[in-house]
């Protein structure tokens, strides 16, 4: 029998994904539909975490759009437009499945809080890349399998990213870097040193865009944290 594994599950995903699928439908169906992608999420991952889960939301405040300067953090998401039933399907989420709603950070912060807690039993459900930085399992929401990421793969990704910057949430990287520029750039890199060292120089050695990218990527692994650069 396995013990202290558990399924976080980033109920952002869920909420949006049986939203947008339910926008010409009654509320009752969407409620279905959340419910059904909850529960195949369950299915998938019983064998792993027999069915102990635990679903985040995103609630209010953001502490990254004060760590933002070189451009706003989301800012192109302004005029996208949401999911007619996406308020109460969050409630729905809430009432049923007993989900945690972050404050001033994201749901995916608490995820990789949660993550670390349980280190290797831990398993992410998500279809949200940014996630790959986390070492532990994860299950793809969209394909249904499970892989694994290693703590020095996570830590490359992460990397990587600060290369690439995420126009998802319009994060700035290297003009015309992406992921196959950055590949190379860190190709030869063995520890953290010597991926931020790369990353550097790489930027030309202005440090504070290096750091604001990486505060703004790094998802957190404990309450409060801000990203801070590798010491020597």
């Amino acid at each position: 029998m396995k013990q202290n594994w558990k399924t976080l599950i980033d109920g952002d995903i869920i909420a949006y994904r049986a939203g947008f699928s339910s926008n010409e439908l009654t509320l009752a169906e969407a409620l279905l539909k959340t419910d059904d992608l909850v529960n195949k999420t369950l299915e998938d991952t019983n064998y792993f975490t027999e069915g102990d889960h635990q679903v985040f939301l995103t609630g209010k405040g953001n502490f990254r759009f004060d760590i933002a300067k070189t451009a706003k953090y989301k800012g192109n998401r302004k005029d996208s437009a949401k999911p007619v039933h996406l308020p109460a399907i969050r409630e729905h989420l809430c009432d049923k499945y007993n989900a945690i709603v972050s404050s001033e950070e994201e749901a995916d912060d608490l995820i990789g809080i949660a993550a670390t807690d349980y280190g290797k039993n831990a398993l992410v459900a998500t279809i949200d890349k940014d996630m790959l930085q986390i070492p532990c399992f994860h299950y793809h929401l969209n394909k249904r399998f499970v892989s694994v990421v290693g703590e020095f793969q996570g830590l490359k990704f992460f990397y990587t990213q600060i290369l690439t910057g995420d126009s998802a949430d319009n994060i700035i990287g290297l003009y015309k870097c992406g992921p196959v520029k950055a590949k190379k750039l860190l190709r030869d890199c063995n520890t953290e040193i010597e991926l931020w060292d790369a990353c550097v120089k790489a930027y030309n050695g202005d440090e504070e865009r290096v750091i604001e990218n990486a505060r703004l990527l790094w998802l957190r692994r404990e309450v409060g944290q801000i990203w801070e650069p590798p010491s020597v």
